[in-house]
């Protein structure tokens, strides 16, 4: 198990190993996820948003503005009830 210190600053040193294993290096941004009260999960965050482009497969038939605007406001009142 790796372990870091806290500095007076609030900074750490995130241990080497770790930073391989996370594939991460100096100025890549990594995320705190809050998985439970007092246990947190780090995540690198160095892919950019372009990669999730074609992530999920087409819609056969496209969606209008309306349509979707109907289907939200439809979500929201059955929520409110």
């Amino acid at each position: 198990m790796s372990t870091a210190t806290l500095t007076s600053k609030g900074q750490i040193t995130i241990p080497a190993a770790v930073r391989a294993s996370l594939g991460v290096e100096s100025g890549d941004r990594i995320e705190f996820v809050q998985i439970a009260p007092g246990r947190f999960e780090v995540i690198a965050a160095t892919l950019p948003v372009t990669d999730l482009k074609g992530i999920l497969p087409k819609r056969a038939v496209a969606v209008s503005i309306d349509a979707m605007n109907a289907a939200i406001a439809a979500a929201g009142a059955e929520a409110a009830r």
